[in-house]
């Protein structure tokens, strides 16, 4: 009977145990579930933001060339990135076609002059009449008319620079049949005219931008320099190759050496805006806080009470060099998850190591 009441406090044991307080390696394990994260304060800034855009350099006088009739191309005497002078000739088409045609033209024009001075004479013996003296000179003169197209054919069947500059394309080459008005190069008067940074943007950042608007623009071709630029330029249509809009940014001072047509540069324009109304509420964020950034979209860990993170979509309007502009998607949130965030998911416990105040 001793042995049995034993047995049954044996029993009992793990369920007294159950009852009572957790032991402290339990409690230790349920911590190590939350994540450790550090946090920033959000702060709302009222200001100017900023539109990072890329694109290529170019001037804004490029110029594509062509001959004004159609033929074989005879001679082409430049070659991509060659320095050009004004007047220079460039490229000329077989002149066996032109000059038969001018031939033709001046034949017809002289025969004309002879037809006219016969029915005058006539006329003047009262052989001719009034409507054949008329007749004789329309005549006439629409011969020399076709004896000036002629001419000017001629003068434009090759092609010649029209200032100092570079080519940056050719189009054809000797011996390719071309029609009239086919572009055969491409030139730019790269010697007087202003360069530009022509960049694709979107639909709200063209709303957005304002000519004048200042730009910094960093390019490979000049690695840690910084230059200077403003807007110059909005398209007033979307391109339809690329379903963008396009603004030009003019280089301010003098265009550097190592700038050619063509290569590539990176340009953060700064939204300055004197009215209310185009004023803008953003957030500065780190860089490194924003994950999955597609476009202008992104999500970023928030949380409120220190405890639990949520996982947040926001709006980007500006990339900088060390902080993203937010325009969108974190109002009302207390503290940014700025370290961490890799590992969280939404509704993550966390477990706060140390915060930061905002990004200014």
């Amino acid at each position: 009977m001793k042995n049995l009441k034993y047995f049954s406090l044996l029993l009992s044991l793990p369920f007294l145990q159950a009852c009572g307080p957790q032991p402290k390696a339990v409690t230790a394990k349920m911590d190590n579930d939350a994540i450790p994260v550090q946090l920033m304060a959000l702060q709302q800034q009222a200001g100017n933001s900023a539109v990072t855009a890329s694109g290529q350099f170019t001037t804004d006088d490029e110029v594509m060339l062509s001959f004004k009739t159609g033929g074989i191309i005879s001679t082409l005497n430049v070659k991509e990135g060659d320095a050009v002078k004004k007047g220079q000739l460039l490229a000329t088409l077989n002149p066996t076609d032109i000059n038969a045609q001018l031939l033709q033209a001046k034949l017809g024009s002289e025969k004309a002059e002879r037809d006219f001075q016969r029915i005058q004479n006539l006329y003047k013996d009262s052989v001719a009449t009034l409507e054949q003296l008329q007749n004789s000179k329309t005549n006439m003169q629409q011969a020399h008319q076709q004896l000036n197209i002629a001419a000017f054919n001629q003068q434009y069947s090759q092609i010649r620079a029209p200032k100092d500059g570079y080519i940056l394309k050719k189009l054809g080459n000797v011996g390719q049949q071309v029609s009239a008005g086919s572009p055969v190069l491409q030139t730019n008067g790269a010697g007087s005219a202003e360069w530009v940074l022509r960049v694709n943007i979107s639909d709200s950042e063209w709303a957005m931008l304002q000519l004048h608007d200042q730009a910094q623009i960093e390019t490979t071709a000049l690695p840690g320099q910084i230059l200077q630029g403003k807007i110059s330029r909005r398209s007033e249509g979307v391109d339809p190759a690329t379903g963008t809009f396009s603004a030009d940014i003019t280089l301010l001072g003098d265009k550097p050496r190592a700038i050619a047509a063509g290569m590539f540069g990176k340009a953060v324009i700064n939204l300055k805006h004197d009215n209310t109304k185009n004023s803008r509420q953003n957030w500065q964020i780190p860089y490194e806080a924003l994950l999955d950034g597609d476009g202008s979209n992104g999500y970023v860990f928030i949380t409120d009470d220190n405890k639990i993170a949520h996982k947040r979509k926001v709006t980007v309007a500006g990339i900088n060099k060390n902080t993203v502009t937010i325009s969108d998607g974190l109002a009302g949130a207390q503290s940014l998850i700025i370290s961490g965030s890799p590992y969280l998911t939404d509704n993550s416990r966390i477990i706060v190591q140390s915060s930061k105040t905002a990004a200014k």
